[in-house]
């Protein structure tokens, strides 16, 4: 009796500021990924907030519990092979490391995307509205803005999505994963 070799996990996380296109660039990914034949989950930062961390707030010590419980079922997903997928701004370079030294106690491949869109780029296109709503005066605490932002030191991959299509930076991404052998 033969059996189906099992699937290759990783944790692909997307870290950049608001409306950087994380999300979009990650479900272009997915698509592509699932095409192939991969499984694939998203874990998309405003879905977690609303379910998974429902109650946190945005100070640091809430920051880093989200992107440690979304780190957790990433590397959980990721070691049952599946593509977890993860655009997150998680601001802190600790709170990602954290994440990373995670999925190297349990062997598991994490590949860190920076989604480098230059803020004023984020800021005209808003797709939260969260940019005008600082401008106003009506929120504090964003992140690039008037709260930090620790862009990753050396990532897998850089995308400045601001001079690309989504295609082109979900290709960009698929093709780490291709050399290091995930896909």
């Amino acid at each position: 009796m033969t059996s189906t070799p099992k699937a290759q996990g990783a944790t692909i996380w997307l870290t950049g500021l608001p409306s950087a296109g994380k999300t979009t660039v990650a479900r272009f990914l997915a698509g592509r990924l699932r095409s192939e034949g991969h499984r694939v989950e998203v874990l998309d930062g405003d879905e977690v907030r609303r379910f998974l961390s429902a109650g946190l707030g945005f100070s640091r010590e809430d920051r880093d519990t989200n992107v440690q419980r979304i780190g957790l079922v990433a590397e959980v997903l990721a070691r049952n092979g599946v593509l977890a997928l993860v655009p997150v701004i998680a601001p802190y370079a600790d709170s990602r490391e954290a994440v990373r030294k995670r999925h190297e106690a349990s062997g598991t491949p994490y590949i860190e995307v920076h989604v480098a869109t230059p803020v004023e780029v984020c800021g005209e296109r808003d797709v939260k509205g969260l940019y005008a709503r600082q401008a106003a005066g009506m929120l504090t605490g964003l992140t690039g803005v008037d709260d930090p932002y620790e862009p990753p030191l050396d990532p897998a991959v850089t995308l400045a999505t601001q001079s690309q299509t989504p295609e082109e930076s979900a290709g960009s991404v698929h093709a780490v994963l291709a050399a290091r052998g995930l896909v």
